[in-house]
């Protein structure tokens, strides 16, 4: 990871309970003033196959030791694979619904 930024980690979503049924759309973390949308239109943690993606910046390095700013997951999650992010995997020209950057403006912030 040495000469990178960031890195994308893969991780376990493990610490909340699964939903008992997926296929109906629901409001966004409950957010009446969202539209309801299935599963894989959201990033929510409640997921069938339970794996997690964010992108974190480097702060150091030291051997196999990581240490990143801005994980969006919580303390003790399992990690599955740690990527450095290079700039030909990112997408650009990136659309989203408006409801998107709605609930974004409200969310995590570096």
């Amino acid at each position: 990871m040495e000469g990178s930024s960031h890195v994308e980690i893969l991780f376990a979503f493990d610490q909340l309970p699964e939903r008992d049924d997926y296929r109906e759309p629901r409001p966004y973390r409950g957010r009446s003033d969202l539209p309801p949308v299935g599963v894989f239109a959201d990033r929510g943690p409640r997921r069938p196959n339970r794996i997690g993606v964010t992108c974190c910046a480097i702060e150091s390095v030291h051997g196999r030791e990581l240490t990143v700013a801005g994980l969006d997951a919580a303390s003790g999650t399992p990690v599955i694979d740690p990527k450095p992010a290079m700039v030909e995997f990112h997408a650009v020209d990136v659309k989203q619904p408006e409801w998107g950057g709605a609930l974004m403006s409200e969310y995590f912030q570096p």
